[in-house]
């Protein structure tokens, strides 16, 4: 029964991903995705879900979702634009380098979303995590500033705020 249970949340996610991706709502499509996803959520939720009922939590869900409008509605389009920017530049104006940053998430999947975040957004690349310290090696390419403080409140702030809140 539990591991039905844990499937629910995956199965919902993979539906819901495959509908949006398929860019139809046919019967056809609504019936293959219910099949892929329920497998799916069946054969993951195991591996994935260590709570279910924390899985299936709607203040979550909708700290998930403010999320990820917040990422691409606004953090992406900040990075893209300041890459915009140095990319348009006849001096190219960059001061690359590696830095640490801290994190103050400790679920695993708290770090990754914050990890594939900063990965994800133009300029900054995670080259290493250092899961027991809670730092972060980021390859940035406009090094602002390497005190920790300062590189946790340009890179990592927003996304750590709300991976915590989503997965802690």
């Amino acid at each position: 029964m539990r591991r039905l249970l844990k499937a629910i949340a995956p199965s919902i996610f993979v539906f819901f991903i495959y509908i949006v991706y398929s860019g139809n709502i046919t019967l056809f499509d609504i019936v293959t995705g219910l099949v892929i996803a329920i497998a799916t959520g069946v054969i993951l939720g195991p591996l994935v879900v260590e709570d279910w009922k924390k899985s299936l939590s709607l203040p979550r869900f909708f700290k998930l979702v403010t999320y990820i409008a917040r990422y691409f509605l606004i953090d992406e389009v900040k990075a893209h634009w300041n890459v915009i920017k140095i990319g348009l530049n006849p001096r190219m104006p960059i001061k690359p380098g590696i830095v640490r940053v801290p994190i103050r998430s400790k679920n695993e999947y708290a770090i990754t979303l914050v990890a594939i975040s900063i990965t994800n957004t133009p300029g900054t690349v995670v080259v290493d995590v250092d899961k027991e310290r809670g730092i972060l090696y980021v390859n940035w390419i406009y090094v602002v500033n390497e005190k920790p403080d300062i590189t946790y409140k340009e890179i990592a702030e927003v996304f750590d705020r709300y991976a915590s809140k989503i997965f802690d």
